[in-house]
């Protein structure tokens, strides 16, 4: 029984005629860069998150670097962080022309730990930039404490975290702004890459209005060096008819999580994602541990299960930002065992009860 990893179609499928019509809609109208369908997904994106402001740029690193950049992160900056991410969280404070500082990880969560944040802050650092990784809200109250008791900005990976939630509040709607990603295989994704940032400072919002737009106000007049990150209109209408279906979509992730917690509870060596009280979690990813990960990989794949590795190598050991030999343990020790397994809304009972079925026989041997 082939499982996919991930499925869009089945996910699009359900929506082909409202997204033909959208798409023809905008082909019609000649409007095909930063339209009403972007301003209008800007509306409604901000009210879903409940911030004031949200700019659509073109993929969610640039949401990254122009929020860094909005928030005055130079070079000669320190910016703080988690090891165990994707690369683009790093990469956009390099772009800034500043310095990734890592901190290492919880290992139940998988974020960053913020009772490691004081050791690693220096007269240099100017903000704090946490991931909510795999669909898990991370510790934002702690970090947010912490980034105003030293008056460092902070600004939220929320890449893997749309429609999460901490204490009732939206990811996105803690720091001074947060960063989303609408790759396609995101909560909530569109047709090629895409990305937004959302915050209630107006100042900043019309600074990466500014950036996106080679750094013009004006069409021909500009002020500073910018960039050209805008949204399509084509992804900004395909998004708004997913938007509304966004919080069913998470409904679904979060009842198949169910099924595999259920299926898996209390298996010798396999430790499942975990879920506080106060945070409702996504699942863009559903990552178990194991010790011997490559081997459940190996089963799994031979029974034409696809599974994935996020992240096999942490970013203090990747080549582009290999410091004075720092160890991150609980970072190297995670990068050892995750595993993560197929999850998206539209997957089976029938699909988690094969590929569970298939690790408790691996774990049993």
């Amino acid at each position: 029984m082939p499982v996919p990893f991930f499925d869009i179609t089945r996910q699009n499928h359900s929506v082909q005629s409202e997204i033909n019509a959208a798409v023809q809609a905008v082909i019609s109208s000649g409007r095909y860069i930063l339209g009403p369908n972007v301003a209008e997904l800007e509306k409604e994106f901000a009210a879903y998150i409940g911030t004031k402001y949200a700019v659509a740029v073109a993929s969610g690193t640039d949401a990254l670097h122009l929020a860094l950049r909005a928030c005055g992160i130079k070079e000669g900056d320190e910016v703080l962080l988690p090891p165990f991410t994707f690369v683009a969280t790093a990469e956009a404070i390099a772009y800034c022309g500043a310095t990734p500082i890592f901190v290492d990880i919880q290992p139940d969560t998988f974020n960053l730990d913020p009772s490691k944040l004081a050791m690693k802050l220096t007269k240099k650092t100017k903000a704090i930039l946490p991931v909510h990784l795999f669909g898990l809200p991370a510790a934002m109250d702690e970090i947010m404490q912490f980034a105003n008791q030293h008056g460092l900005k902070a600004i939220e990976d929320c890449a893997q975290s749309t429609g999460a939630t901490l204490n009732g509040r939206q990811t996105g709607a803690f720091g001074d702004a947060g960063c989303f990603s609408f790759f396609p295989t995101k909560n909530l994704g569109c047709f090629g890459d895409g990305g937004m940032i959302t915050t209630n400072d107006e100042k900043m919002a019309e600074e990466v209005r500014v950036l996106r737009m080679h750094g013009s106000r004006k069409t021909y007049y500009h002020d500073i060096i910018g960039y050209n990150s805008r949204l399509d209109e084509l992804q900004a209408a395909i998004l708004r008819v997913k938007l509304p279906l966004l919080d069913s979509y998470s409904k679904a992730r979060r009842k198949n999580a169910s099924f595999y917690c259920s299926a898996l509870n209390n298996i010798k060596g396999l430790a499942l994602p975990v879920e506080p009280s106060n945070t409702k979690h996504t699942y863009n990813q559903f990552t178990v541990r194991v010790k011997n990960r490559d081997g459940l990989k190996d089963s799994l794949s031979q029974k034409g299960i696809p599974s994935m590795i996020y992240y096999p190598l942490s970013l203090h050991q990747q080549k582009p930002f290999l410091s004075s030999g720092q160890s991150f343990a609980e970072s190297e020790s995670a990068q050892k065992e995750v595993l993560s397994l197929p999850i998206f809304p539209e997957l089976t009972p029938e699909e988690i009860a094969f590929v569970s079925s298939a690790i408790k026989e691996f774990c049993a041997k």
